[in-house]
């Protein structure tokens, strides 16, 4: 078996909204992310269970449940701890963009987000080796296509890397994604311009594979990029499309929200994906959690200690914009 993905579903008692949520997981993760904390809290898929909703939790092709083939799947690279330590749990300790400093919510005690602390030392456990994005881009649009077509309409909340497959799969099953929540999706659009670039352009705006543009794309006439004034020293100059934009046709109908932790390295470009989104002509809504009073996340919040407050927001959201929706 190969580009299989492994799901496990999770029914409430009692089912109060139309459509499940399929949660995906980012880079060097696997499902467990939503299951419980490294600190041993509820974790957000049983949080979303007690609220009513079907839960579908994905481990990516090659990753976790979903078995990787020796000889099929490419090669597989681990994380290191400096690069989480840097990224995810201590960033506050670094100053590798201005808002890291601002990060207060990882758990733990004494030395909490280095390694050798307990509730580090569990996170770090769970990290995997993980796929090439490219490779991974075009096995979860295979796979997740599937699984939407088993289960039906429904929500899809990406993580991070994961970013890139909410847009695959509206593009791809347009008419079975009802809403794209993206907690800190894989960007920004075209090119990374921070330090911590890590990843080649993306020649499709927001992702490393084919999305459906209207007028299309073609070898004659490709997208084409332009970068714009950067109006904060804090925040990245993105890129948009140059000239008359082409629109995202497959995601015009489809709700989109972004939300961003206020001490995240997506603190300084998630801007950039929605000015993008809003230009290809998709309807979206930024969720910057400082707004909303809830302050000191970086990029895991779902782990972080004031993960089910996030998890609210995201969840009155949902109901509110697929309020009168049927199944």
């Amino acid at each position: 078996m190969h580009g299989q993905i492994f799901v496990e579903a999770l029914t409430p008692e009692r089912v109060l909204h139309p459509f499940p949520l399929v949660l995906i997981h980012g880079g060097a993760q696997t499902a467990n992310n939503w299951l419980t904390t490294p600190d041993g809290r509820q974790g957000w898929a049983d949080w979303f269970v007690d609220q009513g909703w079907v839960v579908y939790l994905v481990d990516q092709p090659a990753r976790g449940r979903s078995a990787w083939q020796p000889g099929l799947d490419g090669p597989l690279v681990p994380i290191p701890v400096h690069h989480v330590e840097r990224l995810f749990t201590a960033c506050a300790e670094y100053d590798d963009w201005p808002q890291g400093k601002l990060h207060t919510q990882w758990p733990g005690g004494e030395g909490k987000g280095h390694s050798g602390d307990p509730v580090f030392d569990q996170f770090y456990a769970s990290q995997v080796p993980w796929m090439g994005r490219i490779e991974t881009e075009s096995a979860v649009s295979r796979a997740g296509a599937a699984l939407l077509d088993r289960v039906g309409p429904a929500v899809v909340l990406v993580h991070s890397q994961a970013g890139a497959f909410g847009w695959l799969l509206a593009d791809a099953r347009p008419e079975l994604v009802k809403a794209i929540v993206a907690v800190e999706p894989f960007g920004p659009p075209f090119r990374d311009d921070s330090a911590l670039k890590n990843v080649p352009d993306r020649s499709w705006g927001l992702t490393l594979t084919p999305l459906t543009y209207d007028p299309p794309v073609t070898a004659d006439h490709p997208l084409e990029f332009e970068q714009q004034r950067r109006v904060d020293p804090t925040l990245q100059a993105g890129w948009l499309q140059k000239g008359r934009p082409r629109r995202l046709a497959n995601l015009r109908n489809v709700p989109v929200l972004v939300a961003t932790g206020e001490a995240s390295y997506h603190a300084a470009y998630d801007h950039c994906t929605v000015a993008y989104l809003v230009q290809a002509g998709v309807q979206v809504e930024h969720m910057r959690l400082a707004d909303r009073g809830v302050h000191g996340n970086g990029h895991m919040m779902m782990l972080e200690l004031n993960s089910l407050e996030i998890a609210a927001l995201l969840n009155a959201w949902l109901i509110r914009t697929l309020a009168g929706s049927d199944a």
